[in-house]
Order: C-alpha cells, then sequence, then structure tokens
C-alpha cells in the first residue's frame, strides 16, 4: 500500500464524499482518482451515491461519475490499512 493510499484509506473509515477528500488529502483530482481506482480494483473502497445507497458493480460509471460518489473503506480495506 502506497503513502497515498494509506492516507485516503485513513479517511475512509465513515463514508465520505468525494469533495471532502479533495480538501482534506494534499491530491490533485486526477491524483485522487487513480489512487481511488486503483482502491476499488482491489476491493478496498466502496462506492456510494450518497450516505447510504451503495453503488453495485453493475452501475457503477468511476470513469464519468467520480467525483460524484461517496466512498467507504471495506472489511478487506480496513484489514490491509491496519496491517501497513
Amino acid at each position: 500500500m502506497s503513502d497515498e493510499e494509506f492516507d485516503v484509506m485513513d479517511e475512509l473509515y465513515f463514508v465520505q464524499p468525494f469533495d471532502h477528500l479533495i480538501e482534506e488529502l494534499e491530491m490533485t483530482t486526477s491524483e485522487l482518482k487513480q489512487v481511488l481506482h486503483g482502491l476499488l480494483q482491489r476491493g478496498w473502497i466502496k462506492c456510494f451515491y450518497n450516505m447510504n445507497d451503495e453503488v453495485f458493480e453493475d452501475q457503477l460509471d468511476f470513469e464519468n461519475a467520480f467525483e460524484n460518489y461517496y466512498y467507504l473503506a471495506t472489511k478487506m480495506g480496513l484489514l490491509a490499512h491496519n496491517g501497513r
């Protein structure tokens, strides 16, 4: 897990909107998008439409809607984060 991934995971113990992540982390939109995409591919995070409604894989449009999503670490992601 890279330092950037670790920092993002630190923010995702609770559901957080993309805007919050941009404010808290010293990353550009494209850098954050890349890190989130990598975490998503590993199954370490999941996406939500809002604080409660998960975006399931068949409806996920990460490339076009990543800035509109909310994010949360998965159990597997938390274990990876805590094991670092």
